[in-house]
């Protein structure tokens, strides 16, 4: 019997984990498709929790949120360009002995805001954050054809170690096998998004300018997380007409969001991100296990945004 036609176990690791509107998506999904397949939360107060839950290998696979991403990363026997990019895996997927990771922050992010009306072609970007989610969306940009992307931090030594990492890793999987044509029309190839996008850094006091005048405004970090977070930098920075994105929801506005939107900004919580690496979640574990996918990416995305009880742009 297929690994599709066995009940499996798949999971959210994280903590906390409680809020999240995965299994509603998920187990929506799985049952629309026929699979007997069962989507739970693992909520690992502790690293070695965490790490012991992942060293069982008892799934068929794992979503992961904060913070135990690079702990996924590491755990894995085999990694995607996009987890090996991110520096960090939101996804690990069984596959006989093998346990290969992946990323589909960034693929998420971009999706929905494309969804949203976003082009990203020849845009100036600015991500906020260091970590694994930052890195994703960074990547997600480049290939979406955005022409400057600025990682931004508190640390801008910080932030320059991780986009040098970023950049290094890129160039050199870039040009280690031939070019392969860009996935969809309107994106770069692998190698034209290295080539083609010019990458900086700096930090939310020394940036200020590259904040005000990008046409896309991430916030990739924690902050949001917690009740009276503020927003990263100085809300002032926001102009009318940008375009402000928070990685966080669930909480209602973030202060980043409400500021941006207060200037005249369109601003969007990161449900619709939760929305769109689901998909590409679910697309690439299905194809590993040979289950059948059938619908779109477009009907998938809103199938699973009305399981989670989110109303999201339509494509």
């Amino acid at each position: 019997m297929s690994e599709a036609a066995c009940e499996q176990r798949l999971f959210l690791l994280g903590h906390p984990v409680g809020h999240s509107k995965s299994p509603a998506m998920y187990n929506a999904l799985y049952a629309w498709l026929g699979l007997p397949w069962r989507y739970d939360l693992m909520d690992c107060a502790t690293d070695e929790e965490a790490r012991g839950f992942l060293q069982a290998r008892d799934f068929l696979s794992v979503n992961v949120t904060t913070p135990y991403k690079p702990h996924a990363f590491e755990a894995a026997t085999a990694r995607a360009a996009s987890a090996k990019l991110a520096q960090g895996a939101n996804l690990l997927v069984r596959k006989d002995d093998a346990l290969i990771a992946y990323n589909t922050d960034g693929q998420g992010c971009v999706a929905f805001l494309e969804r949203a009306g976003v082009d990203f072609a020849g845009a100036r970007v600015a991500v906020c954050g260091t970590g694994p989610t930052a890195l994703a969306i960074v990547h997600a940009t480049a290939l979406a054809g955005a022409d400057e992307i600025v990682l931004l931090g508190r640390d801008k030594q910080r932030c320059r170690a991780v986009l040098e990492t970023y950049v290094r890793d890129f160039g050199t999987l870039a040009h280690a096998t031939i070019d392969l044509p860009a996935a969809d029309d309107g994106r770069r190839s692998f190698r034209e998004a290295f080539e083609d996008t010019a990458f900086r850094f700096g930090s939310y006091a020394t940036s200020t300018q590259a904040i005000s005048a990008a046409d896309v405004v991430v916030n990739a970090t924690p902050l949001g997380m917690g009740a009276g977070d503020p927003a990263p930098f100085d809300p002032a920075l926001f102009r009318p007409g940008q375009t402000a994105f928070d990685v966080v929801y669930g909480h209602g506005d973030t202060a980043f969001v409400a500021a941006a939107r207060g200037t005249g900004c369109r601003a969007f919580d990161g449900s619709g991100m939760l929305v769109g690496q689901a998909v590409v979640t679910a697309q690439t574990v299905c194809d590993i296990v040979g289950a059948s996918l059938v619908p779109s990416f477009d009907e998938l995305f809103a199938f699973m945004a009305d399981a989670a009880g989110f109303s999201l742009p339509a494509a």
